[in-house]
């Protein structure tokens, strides 16, 4: 039986998830392997050099630039507060003085007598990553980070936007279809993920934001909403670094798009329970997906197998998600995979999939089209 090789989307109640967790420059690992961390717990830290500023000295107190380390009330290599005086002039019989004051916290980099210029360099900026997943430390990257894992439900979305959070799961819906207005939002939902059905709604986003939620899961929303929501088009760069206080991770796509049931059926199993999320996206080479992640208890050795079993493309039975139109957003099986081209309506040729839709109809269309549901 032939393969098929498409992008898939996984959700799997059962997935050996693992996590790099790397600083963005060389720094101090602060945990050890087979260490157990929660998603808030720190695993890495570093400093990044403070912001440098020049500050024309000689210009500023009208000397010289070979006069201006007489002036100088600080030298070089010397550390400063804000508001600090780093140079004084002598004023007229010791009044009407001019003085520069430090413009932030930080330490003095370089005084040249040739320019008349300082150079201040601000206190370095302290970072630190975070475990993200609740699990163990599996490796450690001397001075560089670790890699955590954990046994987890785990759900891919089609986009997102948005960063890293965690809290616990709070479905506000009874179908997959359903969709989460401000109406059922309320005080209960501070610090929850919430999940609905098929869309939310613009004002249940904006709810969401002022009650305290850290993250949405849905089928779908409008676009035309999140871009007033985010208050610009998003384009086709990496998203996840958006300046806004909660996590949108769309499942199915744009528009009221119901959740497909396996997802739907996931996230209702484990209402309440604590997940992990990430609205981070790239469409493009390098494909990164949104994600949910559900820690679990490790599981039996007959799941383990079938959880870590490659999987290397679609053949009869495989799901698959239709990404184009007519179809767009529904799931089906793979009932036939004509080996063979076929004409399309654009009088071009391809290879097909003939797929069966959860209400019995069937369709022809092009593999190119089709999403792999990864189970």
């Amino acid at each position: 039986m032939g393969h098929v090789y498409i992008p898939g989307l996984k959700v799997a109640e059962y997935e050996l998830v693992r996590k790099s967790r790397v600083l963005p420059l060389k720094g101090e690992v602060v945990v050890k392997e087979g260490d157990f961390v929660e998603p808030d717990t720190i695993v890495a830290r570093t400093f990044l050099p403070g912001a440098v500023q020049a500050i024309n000295v000689a210009g500023m107190l009208s000397v010289d630039p070979e006069d201006v380390l007489m002036y100088m009330k600080k030298k070089q290599g010397d550390s400063f507060s804000k508001d600090e005086i780093l140079a004084e002039s002598k004023g007229i019989l010791g009044l009407f003085k001019t003085q520069i004051k430090a413009p932030f916290k930080g330490s003095v980099e370089n005084v040249s007598n040739i320019t008349g210029q300082v150079i201040l360099r601000a206190e370095p900026v302290p970072v630190e990553v975070k475990a993200y997943i609740p699990g163990v430390v599996s490796k450690i990257f001397p001075e560089e980070g670790v890699e955590i894992e954990t046994w987890a439900t785990f759900v891919q979305g089609i986009f997102g936007v948005g960063g890293e959070r965690f809290g616990t799961l709070k479905l506000l819906v009874e179908n997959p279809e359903d969709v989460i207005t401000d109406e059922l939002i309320d005080g209960t939902c501070e610090g929850k993920i919430i999940v609905g059905g098929g869309m939310v709604t613009s004002s249940a986003i904006k709810k969401a934001e002022q009650v305290g939620v850290v993250g949405i899961v849905v089928g779908g929303v409008e676009a035309q909403d999140l871009t007033q929501y985010l208050g610009y088009d998003i384009g086709v760069a990496i998203t996840g670094s958006e300046d806004i206080p909660l996590t949108l991770v769309i499942t199915e796509g744009f528009g009221h798009i119901p959740m497909a049931q396996k997802t739907f059926s996931l996230l209702k199993k484990y209402d309440g329970h604590q997940a992990s999320m990430n609205g981070a996206t790239q469409i493009r080479a390098g494909v990164i997906r949104p994600e949910v992640v559900i820690k679990q208890d490790e599981p039996s050795d007959e799941i383990k197998q079938k959880s870590t079993g490659q999987i290397a493309g679609i053949e009869i039975g495989s799901m698959v998600r239709v990404i184009r139109v007519p179809y767009f957003g529904k799931i089906g099986k793979i009932s036939a995979l004509p080996a063979e081209l076929q004409q399309l309506e654009s009088e071009t040729h391809a290879r097909v999939c003939e797929i069966e839709f959860d209400d019995g109809t069937k369709a022809i269309v092009p593999r190119a089209n089709l999403e792999m549901i990864e189970e």
